[in-house]
């Protein structure tokens, strides 16, 4: 069953590239917001990495939607109150989906993206 899970998961990747566009798309158009980001724009993000998180599929590494994410999260953090925010939404990530921590944690670096901090259980978000 976990296999189908998998699979079904994989499928809907292409899919999930035209959501990634609408809220790359609407992140720049926001672009002067004074507003942080916030957690649902940084989980809808994430949330392209999901097989990835919960199966460490496609293996070894995140694959290109995931990535795309990852980038886009970096673009969108680069003021350094939206990077703390950011921060504090993947901590949140990182402390509800503790057994999938260390997915979360390497999904930057195994795509090559440097989000300014590292993504662990003991960052401080106020320190970045």
């Amino acid at each position: 069953m976990g296999g189908c899970r998998v699979q079904m998961l994989a499928s809907s990747l292409p899919r999930l590239a035209p959501m990634v566009m609408m809220v790359i798309a609407s992140l720049l158009l926001l672009g002067a917001a004074e507003a942080a980001v916030d957690c649902a724009t940084v989980r809808a993000l994430v949330s392209t990495c999901s097989a990835f998180i919960a199966y460490g599929t496609p293996d070894p590494y995140p694959g290109t939607p995931c990535c795309d994410a990852m980038t886009t999260l970096n673009m969108v953090a680069e003021p350094l109150e939206d990077r703390r925010a950011v921060c504090s939404c993947l901590m949140g990530l990182i402390n509800a989906y503790s057994p999938n921590a260390t997915a979360i944690a390497t999904l930057a670096g195994f795509c090559g993206v440097s989000l300014g901090f590292s993504i662990s259980p003991n960052t401080d978000c106020n320190y970045i």
